[in-house]
């Protein structure tokens, strides 16, 4: 398996001779590599540790907690034609995401843990992320210091100082909050490990032998293999096999890219000399864009369909017309992105919503930051290219092309992409701007006098970087935290607003959450989630004419949604305008046919009607597509009561038991229809068992006491309606009954008398 090159050994040699040490200039800690991965991943952990305890946030509930792809019931063989989500990937819907083995971790960490428990899921991200900057301390000591291998074949660390400088300001940047205090970042980790386990095995190719230095097709192999899990980890992934060229063509070849466009230009036929030709670069680059492709051939057949569809809010800038206002956007989001890595004081859980408005014309003011990022870009690629340093081009051009290429899936070059800006993707093109920024230390290390001053300021640095990481990690333990944080980094986010009434919502808190609804609206009057919502707690709160103009706007903007239907049914419905409900709930169900809310809904409107057969099977319909549908069942069971139908009655109660044991609202019903049927002894039994479940609920303990008066036990009737009466004083019914049977009590005692 391995093919001889030996020209390449003097060339490993004369590297070690006269390539310049980064560390010889930069006043630093010297570690020995044990003390050094230990000091990283130690901080790494201090900067995330507090996330441990945190809930499921934001996009978690999607991913995990709605995610049927995590429980046992699911064949394992569906992750393979899912996506990220849970959907089918040959979906119209379906976002694409196709991370099988992200959502594998996710099900082993569920059923580890016996159910949806955060804390595990946290500590997995925390120790992946502590490996990975572990992993960083040998990865930056070889694009930093070079690839230089003992007699023995044991790889040398050539720059021990600025690798631990690079690896601990990876460790410790504030931007990877996300990935890991979220735990839907657990994609971005794990396709982070495969990368950087990529890199390394690629690196092992080229170890020296006794038979002088040759390459191993066993290990390339293996680094395109380890290439493909990164990518069912998560897209990013693939870029490595790219890097993995560049790596190749600068540091073992020793290419000089702009003597070789020199030479292609003039047709020069010594182009071997240029380095292109070396032997066995040409077929490790083979190789590795030979498997690339055949990866990217299968991913795309898996997909099934197109691309996916996202909306003009989760990209505005892909979908304006002008070819000049979209090139002018995305570099605009490019320069945001290289502020975040820069400056990532302003974090927020989502960019998109009018978080940043497009720019229109040349006149706004903010074209300066593209100016100035391809003014460094440039810049930094004259020098990569043009330096008569060979030192200085390798590590200039490895610092771009970490930067770039991991990042090129999320420019919007080659696809739309559904978000704006997300700090997530930045997690990998992070290393280039730790390259970047640990030579430019270097470099300032040389020049400057006093060099002490220099590695305080950046001991500063890391400080500062430090507590940020504690602080927004401290922001992504809850929603309600998270949430907030956004608002001063986003004002003009109508999701954040969005959000942070939705969290409210939840929270009981009905008056706060319109106030943010009403914002969001106000911010985006296309968004019709918040619409909706809004929609709904203004139903609830019987406002029911603004609820209905709310809804009716949301369907006529985005005519398939179907919850906006079903709720504007629901309002008709209160409105007792029933044709035009009905008609809503159908439609509703027309653009989402597993809908058992809208059957049951339809089945309550159907009761208003008195259509008892149409009622009835609206329920079963529900209970057919959702059987855990406890109200479906309960009113079922209560219209055939009502109607006279006990022994029906009976039989689909004891039919949801067996599927809803522990319900008690079932017992309380089905004990109401067993003592109408004269089974006294079992409707006892069952009114018991609710009222253990639910002590507090007057109803139980009023008809159980009417179940004790018809039997005869009027002791135990008088016992449980007096309790009755005193969880709820003003009870239909009750009193009466009560009032009945003290005067029933009272006539006994004076006939004993």
């Amino acid at each position: 398996h391995n093919a001889e090159a030996p020209n390449l050994e003097q060339a490993f040699h004369r590297m070690a001779q006269t390539e310049p040490n980064l560390d010889h200039d930069i006043s630093w800690f010297l570690l020995p590599s044990y003390w050094a991965k230990m000091v990283v991943a130690l901080i790494s952990f201090l900067c995330f540790a507090n996330s441990y305890d945190g809930d499921f946030v934001f996009d978690d509930s999607e991913a995990i907690i709605n995610n049927k792809d995590l429980r046992a019931e699911t064949p394992l063989g569906d992750l393979w034609h899912h996506d990220f989500w849970g959907s089918k990937l040959s979906s119209n819907t379906s976002h694409k995401s196709y991370r099988p083995l992200t959502v594998l971790t996710f099900r082993i960490n569920y059923l580890f843990a016996g159910g949806f428990y955060p804390i595990g899921f946290h500590v997995i991200n925390i120790i992946l992320h502590c490996t990975i900057s572990v992993l960083m301390v040998d990865v930056f000591s070889i694009l930093l210091g070079g690839l230089q291998f003992s007699n023995k074949g044991r790889r040398l660390n050539l720059a021990p100082k600025t690798s631990l400088l690079a690896a601990l300001l990876f460790a410790v940047h504030p931007v990877h909050t996300e990935c890991v205090a979220g735990i839907v970042g657990r994609a971005d980790l794990l396709c982070a490990l495969f990368f950087l386990l990529s890199f390394l095995g690629y690196c092992k190719a080229f170890r020296e032998s006794k038979e002088g230095h040759h390459f191993s097709i066993f290990w390339v192999l293996v680094s395109v293999i380890l290439g493909a899990i990164a990518m069912l980890c998560k897209e990013q992934g693939i870029t490595i096999l790219g890097l993995n060229a560049v790596f190749d063509a600068l540091v073992i070849n020793k290419l000089n890219v702009l003597e070789l466009i020199q030479k292609l230009l003039h047709k020069d036929k010594s182009l071997e000399n240029a380095g292109l030709l070396r032997k066995g670069l040409l077929f490790r680059i083979t190789l590795l864009m030979s498997g690339g492709a055949s990866i990217l051939y299968i991913r795309w057949r898996i997909m099934g369909t197109g691309p996916p569809a996202f909306t003009e809010v989760d990209n505005p800038a892909s979908f304006a017309d002008s070819l000049f206002v979209r090139a002018i956007n995305y570099n605009y989001y490019y320069s945001l992105n290289a502020w975040l890595l820069l400056c990532p004081w302003w974090l927020c859980f989502d960019w998109s919503m009018g978080c940043i408005p497009l720019i229109k014309s040349v006149s706004d003011w903010r074209i300066i930051a593209l100016a100035a990022l391809w003014f460094c870009l440039i810049g930094l690629i004259c020098q990569a290219l043009c330096s008569e340093d060979s030192h200085k081009r390798r590590i200039l051009t490895l610092g771009l092309g970490f930067l770039i290429i991991p990042f090129l899936p999320a420019s919007n070059l080659f696809f739309r992409v559904g978000f704006v800006i997300a700090e997530r993707v930045i997690y990998l093109p992070s290393i280039g701007y730790c390259i970047l920024f640990t030579y430019g230390f270097s470099l300032l290390s040389k020049q400057a006098k006093k060099k002490k001053i220099l590695a305080v300021a950046v001991l500063g640095i890391l400080l500062i970087n430090v507590m940020r990481c504690a602080l927004r990690s401290s922001q992504w333990r809850s929603e309600e935290q998270l949430f907030r944080s956004a608002l001063s980094v986003c004002p003009l986010n109508a999701k954040v607003h969005y959000n942070v009434g939705k969290n409210l919502a939840d929270k009981g808190n009905q008056s706060a959450a319109i106030k943010y609804y009403r914002e969001a609206v106000r911010l985006n009057p296309k968004y019709v989630h918040a619409m909706n919502n809004l929609g709904n707690i203004l139903k609830e709160r019987n406002e029911l004419q603004e609820a209905e103009e709310l809804l009716s706007l949301a369907v006529q903007i985005q005519p398939d949604f179907a919850a906006a239907w079903m709720n504007l049914g629901i309002v008709q419905n209160s409105l007792r305008r029933f044709e035009e409900a009905e008609q809503s709930y159908w439609t509703a169900i027309k653009h989402r046919r597993k809908y058992p809310d809208c059957y049951y809904n339809l089945g309550r409107l159907y009761a208003d009607l008195n259509r008892h057969i149409d009622a009835l099977n609206a329920w079963r319909n529900a209970t057919v597509l959702k059987p855990e549908h406890s109200l479906a069942w309960n009113n079922m069971i209560i219209l055939l009561d009502n109607t006279g139908n006990l022994a029906q009655a009976e039989a689909v109660g004891r039919e949801a038991l067996e599927l809803i044991p522990n319900d008690h609202s079932l017992m309380f019903s089905l004990a109401n229809v067993l003592g109408k049927s004269q089974k006294y002894k079992e409707s006892e039994a069952l009114f018991l068992k609710a009222i253990k479940a639910n002590p507090n609920a007057a109803s139980y303990h009023g008809n159980l006491a009417v179940l004790y008066h018809r039997w005869g036990n009027l002791d135990l009737a008088k016992k449980h309606y007096e309790v009755s009466l005193k969880l709820d004083p003003m009870a239909p019914g009750t009193k009466e009954n009560y009032n009945l049977l003290r005067r029933k009590l009272e006539q006994l005692q004076k006939k004993g008398g």
